[in-house]
């Protein structure tokens, strides 16, 4: 006997499915786990024409389109000159940047990608979130 879980609107697919005591869970549903990001996903910052800059998990590119997950919006930052500079030492004064919470998004119109050194990558991620 086979029971879907409940969609949380009139439209939405169910997320699992009970067979025999068993649930099945739609792989489009799963969040890939942190650690399969860090050790399989390069940290990159992306710079796009209009929507400003980015750091995170760099999943897909195709063209001008990229999508992160764990991305962060880079409003301000301090202690770096240029981003490459970014990318390379992160940010020197953490407590001047200024740094969103991290989410998964598709960035459209990019114009730069710029991979991160490990520890640029962890001092971006210690910046506490902007609010």
């Amino acid at each position: 006997m086979s029971t879907p879980s409940t969609p949380t609107s009139a439209s939405a697919k169910p997320t699992s499915i009970k067979i025999d005591e068993v649930e099945y869970v739609r792989a489009d549903s799963v969040q890939p786990s942190q650690a399969l990001i860090d050790g399989n996903l390069p940290y990159v910052i992306i710079r796009s024409a209009r929507a400003g800059v980015f750091a995170g998990h760099l999943d897909r590119r195709d063209g001008q389109e990229a999508s992160l997950i764990g991305a962060r919006r880079l409003w301000r930052w301090a202690g770096a000159n240029t981003l490459s500079d970014l990318a390379i030492e992160g940010p020197l004064k953490p407590a001047e940047c200024k740094f969103s919470r991290p989410v998964a998004l598709t960035v459209m119109e990019v114009i730069e990608v710029i991979p991160t050194t490990q520890l640029a990558k962890e001092r971006i991620k210690a910046v506490i979130e902007w609010k």
